[in-house]
């Protein structure tokens, strides 16, 4: 007898920015610079060696265009694919009036939600990127700095306010400057925010790494209010790719390899035995790789003895796996059967809303062919009850 889906808590969905965050945040003096939503010709822009820059011959239909400092940024399909069909999956750029107006408006993304059978949500941004990456690029950071703050507070205090705790806040960090971000960790965490977005491999982004001892702070802040630090797959920014003229969908496979390589770098650095309540979520990772992970790091560990430091103080590497390090899936058969060695209590679910790999409108049903044969308890904890737990949710 299968299990019943219980009113699922997606810890990884998606806010498609709506044009008045920073505008109507910022000080009068940065408004001509700070993010702001323009309509421009869909081909106003190409892609020259990853930056855009203006097509001497502009055409198309109008489309929207992020226009922050001297950049511009589009907004494209395939983030905003609820509800449309597979076949037009693709890169063109839109307006916000071509897709579902629950990726951008809370009450019509609440309703979405109860379309899909989830009862609450954390969504990662989108045009920041997943960790706030933008903001870390642009030239003036006191400028960034008002506008990581603007993201907050809009998270806070418009996009999750009055849901009834169905959209549940994650809110960014000056990724330039620790003292700072272990600051914004507090303040928000002061307001009820239990979640921070993260690199999952802050060096790749030409910051120090988690061995170094700069992000201390921020692990200390995140510790002490009890901030659960989420790391979404590709908040790398880099992803791995096999050759220059490999297509991209070998890099969607092998992507995983970021919260893998995370995973590593945590373990064995001796953090989670420095914080030893900080704990750690991989977001649209998949789960179906963490047994090997978990095997493989306590073998290095053993045979190769020349090869690492004595951070750990003789502790296998996966003793600070359980407990600490919590993954979410939302397409891995692989790891479902291998739940036993991945550990129940450290799966969670998602929807990935509005993606173009998202499961809505027919989550559940996804859930149920994926773990519904599985007992209701455990059924309940991968669903929501770890989600729940790990969050401190009031659901």
């Amino acid at each position: 007898m299968k299990s019943s889906i219980p009113p699922i808590v997606s810890v990884d969905d998606h806010l498609i920015e709506p044009p008045g965050i920073w505008q109507d945040r910022v000080p009068a003096k940065y408004k001509s610079v700070a993010p702001r939503l323009e309509t421009l010709p869909a081909d106003a822009f190409s892609k020259v060696n990853g930056a855009y820059v203006a097509s001497s011959d502009p055409k198309g239909p109008p489309a929207a265009w992020w226009h922050y400092e001297d950049k511009y940024y589009p907004v494209i399909r395939y983030i905003a694919q609820a509800g449309y069909p597979p076949d037009q999956d693709d890169s063109h750029v839109v307006t916000l009036d071509d897709m579902r107006p629950g990726c951008w408006q809370q009450k019509a993304r609440l309703d979405d939600m109860t379309l899909n059978g989830v009862e609450a949500s954390l969504c990662f941004p989108n045009y920041p990127r997943f960790c706030g990456q933008i903001f870390n690029e642009a030239k003036d950071h006191d400028l960034a700095m008002l506008c990581v703050k603007a993201y907050n507070d809009f998270m806070v205090d418009e996009w999750c306010a009055g849901s009834g705790g169905r959209l549940i806040p994650l809110c960014l960090i000056p990724l330039w400057d620790v003292v700072a971000a272990a600051a914004e960790v507090r303040r928000n965490a002061a307001r009820g925010v239990r979640a921070v977005a993260f690199s999952e491999l802050p060096a790749w982004l030409n910051l120090p790494s988690i061995w170094s001892g700069y992000w201390d702070p921020f692990f200390e802040a995140c510790e002490e209010t009890g901030t659960v630090i989420a790391m979404h797959i590709g908040s790398g920014t880099r992803t791995t790719i096999t050759s220059p003229d490999a297509p991209q969908v070998v890099s969607t496979v092998m992507i995983f390899a970021n919260s893998a390589a995370s995973m590593v770098d945590y373990m064995q650095s001796g953090i989670l035995a420095r914080y030893p309540t900080l704990k750690l979520l991989y977001a649209e990772c998949q789960i179906g790789w963490i047994p090997f992970i978990l095997e493989r790091a306590d073998d290095a560990w053993l045979t190769h003895l020349w090869a690492h430091d004595d951070r750990l103080s003789g502790e296998l590497p996966s003793s600070y796996y359980k407990d600490r390090i919590f993954s979410c899936f939302f397409k891995d058969n692989v790891g479902i059967d291998m739940l036993d060695r991945i550990g129940a209590d450290q799966v969670l679910f998602e929807t990935d809303y509005p993606h173009s790999d998202g499961t809505w409108p027919n989550t559940p049903q996804v859930a149920e062919k994926l773990f519904g044969h599985l007992d209701q308890a455990t059924v309940d904890k991968i669903a929501r009850g770890n989600a729940i737990k790990l969050l401190g949710l009031s659901l």
